[in-house]
């Protein structure tokens, strides 16, 4: 576990995207500070309930959406990324997940002074539906992340 730090698995399916969100050192602690409370999942339409009220290694956390029904999506916090200009977590999803893999979300604070939010996964089938629907699955895990990375985008300061 931990493929998110370097290369994942060649049998998954990976992907990384981004988007600018803000800039500056204080956007960045407001958008560090919302990730690690799970702002990106509550951002995007999920609800979450986690074993600790931010993320940790070895927080268990389970997710759900009206978007998809009564699935459970279960997953484990393996990393946190604690650097400066860099932070975020990694979970790994746990049996019962629709998808076997790992998702990391982070936040940059890059030297031109822009705050960009990061989604990096990799993933493959978990269950018997996805492995069937596998093309709606990559589907739908591009609208979750465009929705996560929406969720991080700072309000103009004015004045």
């Amino acid at each position: 576990m931990g493929a998110t730090r370097g290369t994942p698995p060649g049998d998954a399916h990976a992907f990384r995207a981004e988007r600018i969100v803000g800039h500056g050192p204080e956007d960045f602690a407001g958008v560090q500070e919302s990730i690690l409370a799970y702002g990106m999942q509550r951002g995007a339409g999920l609800r979450v309930r986690a074993s600790t009220p931010r993320a940790e290694a070895d927080t268990v956390m389970v997710m759900t959406t009206p978007l998809f029904g009564p699935i459970r999506i279960p997953c484990r916090v393996i990393y946190v990324v604690d650097e400066p200009g860099r932070a975020g977590f990694a979970y790994g999803t746990l049996p019962g997940h629709p998808e076997s893999g790992e998702e990391l979300f982070s936040v940059e604070l890059r030297p031109d002074g822009a705050v960009v939010a990061v989604v990096s996964a990799f993933s493959r089938p978990g269950r018997w539906y996805t492995r069937l629907g596998a093309p709606v699955g990559r589907l739908l895990q591009a609208v979750m992340t465009r929705r996560y990375l929406a969720a991080m985008v700072r309000p103009e300061r004015t004045g």
